[in-house]
């Protein structure tokens, strides 16, 4: 069973946040170094912020036709596509 990721906690720079151990900083059982919250790299709004950066990847590998109008593949006055030998 897996520990509940506290969104806000109260004191974040007392706990190393890299594994579900959640150790003090004092006794980090897996590493050397101490693993901050997400909430100490990208502020309070960490949350809101990742989740927007999730629905926006979602689907930026897709390319509809609508993204992609014909002739947008022209750089310089030349086609994208070979021309035929």
């Amino acid at each position: 069973m897996s520990i509940k990721f506290p969104i806000h906690p109260a004191h974040p720079e007392r706990i190393c946040w890299g594994c579900d151990q959640l150790c003090a900083t004092h006794a980090m059982a897996c590493a050397n170094e101490r693993s901050p919250h997400p909430s100490e790299l990208f502020g309070d709004d960490w949350l809101e912020w990742s989740e927007q950066q999730l629905a926006g990847s979602a689907h930026s590998d897709v390319i509809t036709p609508a993204d992609h109008p014909a002739g947008a593949c022209q750089t310089n006055g030349h086609s994208a596509t070979p021309s035929p030998a």
